[in-house]
């Protein structure tokens, strides 16, 4: 396996102190649209935020894995977008329980599960199960209650059958059949604050499950995530993005209404 034994979280770790010690790992795809620096597309502010320029596809990852955690990210949208996203809806995400080589799905993500930040579509979960260039499959999975919108698409629905998933998107809850990729989009039941305004998005990894919650709503889960421990990357994916808040607490000591 390609994993070393995680801990589950006992102590609050800040992982903005984390980023900012240098303890990280930085990927950015080479071969997309622009790719700049990862020390040109993470920074600090004077104000202490967390700047995410936007301008490459690729993460900052946690060396460690991490377990049964309670992970809190308070983020809003800048103005700025790039490259063939300049028009598309602005995008970027968190990456759970990662795992094997870097850049190993499509040149610029880890195997993992995401919590997905995108206009319109905050609180998707996507598994990505690569191919290494040696044949390897890395299967990522997951079993989900889902229903299918009238795309044909894999929505969330507690108290549906659950079904195993190993590629591809769960929509959160409230994601609209109408979504389009363009900036600025806001669905008919958004609960994402409108653009330029804060967000705070939870993920509770407990056990093999994961919950997403959004701005105090559930709009998400999974069971029996394989793997359920890993690395966590906050990823840049050609818009601009503004953390305040990046933080792993123990299992029921976050509080904060």
């Amino acid at each position: 396996g390609f994993l070393s034994a995680a801990e589950p979280v006992k102590a609050k770790i800040n992982l903005l102190e984390v980023i900012k010690s240098g303890n990280v790992d930085y990927h950015i795809n080479d071969k997309s649209d622009f790719h700049d620096d990862p020390k040109d597309v993470w920074t600090f502010d004077k104000d202490g935020t967390f700047h995410i320029s936007g301008r490459g596809y690729g993460y900052v990852a946690t060396k460690e894995n991490f377990r049964d955690y309670h992970l809190v990210l308070e983020f809003k949208w800048g103005t700025k977008t790039w490259g063939k996203r300049e028009k598309a809806a602005r995008d970027n995400g968190i990456l759970l329980h990662a795992y094997g080589p870097h850049g190993a799905y499509g040149g610029t993500w880890m195997a993992s599960i995401e919590a997905q930040i995108i206009e319109g579509g905050v609180g998707d979960i996507l598994v990505l199960s690569p191919k290494l260039a040696d044949g390897t499959e890395l299967t990522t999975s997951l079993s989900a209650e889902y229903a299918l919108d009238r795309d044909k698409e894999k929505i969330w629905k507690k108290g549906e059958p659950r079904q195993t998933v190993t590629k591809g998107r769960i929509n959160w809850k409230n994601r609209d059949e109408d979504w389009a990729d363009k900036v600025g989009y806001r669905g008919k039941n958004e609960v994402e604050s409108p653009t330029g305004e804060w967000n705070r998005f939870e993920v509770i990894a407990k056990g093999d499950t994961l919950q997403y919650f959004l701005n105090g709503t559930m709009v998400n889960e999974a069971f029996e995530c394989k793997p359920s421990e890993g690395k966590i990357l906050l990823q840049t994916e050609g818009a601009e993005m503004i953390v305040r808040r990046y933080e792993l607490y123990p299992l029921g000591e976050f509080k904060e209404k």
